[in-house]
């Protein structure tokens, strides 16, 4: 009776109201949560809140003296995001689709952080659902925030059940050039990129990375920091592109069978909830979810 899609009210973050003073949405997770609850997608008792997860189960993908460093509040937050994404995960295996309305940190590895990312929850998804399904023997991440995704391309390096397909902003944060190495298939894109030349790329390379890797699994890091307008994206993708890119995605893991988790990771503009929002009715109203 429960739709896939797990949130919970502590992924929103709260400064003492400077929050409401700064460009950065720290509320967006909850915003997102409201409209789709205004489209009638479901009601409030047909989603899924996470456990926060234990200190054994982070030390699947941290190591302790990392976890030991973590002692600023933010992090209180983000540990519930990180349960949200392993819960979606199952949730996806089973059920053929989940979301996390939150989660997608992708800057964090298991040893260090960066980038608003304090827990690789990309990478604990991963590790429990290679342990847990037997179904599940080739990870496929595809990344579409405009940012490098370094911290799990470090962790699953040298391990080829996980196939990285990265298209990202070369000219930004995190300039990681070792991390790179753990990128199957990055896709380099210069500043300011727009719909017409974005789209097509994220379908072709996509469909050939299906192809190459045979995935069980789909992980697809959702960042919307590719919007038009976004200071640290530096990419000018209007929101008719956003929602476009998102059917391209869950089209071709419909058509291939191929189960999907989706993480909804960067972009903190005041605009973007609602074009969150909007992709997934839109991705209902299609009957691709």
């Amino acid at each position: 009776t429960k739709w896939p899609i797990v949130y919970h009210d502590s992924y929103n973050i709260s400064f003492l109201g400077l929050q409401n003073l700064h460009p950065f949405d720290s509320g967006k997770w909850g915003k997102i949560y409201q409209f789709l609850l205004d489209g009638k997608l479901f009601n409030s008792k047909q989603t899924f809140r996470p456990s926060e997860p234990t200190e054994s189960d982070l030390l699947i993908a941290h190591t302790q003296e990392y976890l030991d460093s973590l002692r600023w509040s933010i992090n209180v937050a983000r540990i519930s995001e990180t349960g949200g994404s392993v819960l979606a995960g199952k949730l996806a295996i089973e059920r053929g689709w989940a979301i996390n309305i939150g989660g997608g940190f992708h800057h964090c590895s298991g040893t260090s952080g960066g980038g608003f990312c304090a827990y690789a929850d990309i990478t604990l998804l991963i590790r429990f659902a290679l342990e847990k399904f037997e179904s599940i023997e080739k990870v496929l991440i595809v990344d579409l925030d405009a940012h490098q995704g370094n911290g799990y391309a470090r962790d699953f390096m040298i391990d080829d059940r996980v196939f990285v397909l990265d298209v990202y902003n070369r000219n930004i944060y995190p300039h990681d050039g070792f991390a790179k190495r753990g990128i199957n298939r990055k896709v380099e894109l210069s500043s300011y990129v727009q719909d017409d030349e974005y789209l097509p790329l994220v379908k072709k390379h996509l469909t050939e990375s299906i192809s190459e890797c045979g995935p069980q699994l789909i992980v697809y890091n959702a960042g919307t920091d590719i919007l038009d307008g976004d200071s640290l994206g530096c990419l000018s993708i209007s929101s008719k592109g956003i929602i476009t890119r998102d059917e391209i995605v869950f089209s071709l893991a419909k058509e291939n069978k191929i189960p999907i988790v989706m993480l909804t990771s960067g972009g903190y503009q005041r605009s973007n909830a609602q074009i969150i929002a909007d992709s997934i009715l839109s991705l209902q109203h299609k009957q691709l979810i």
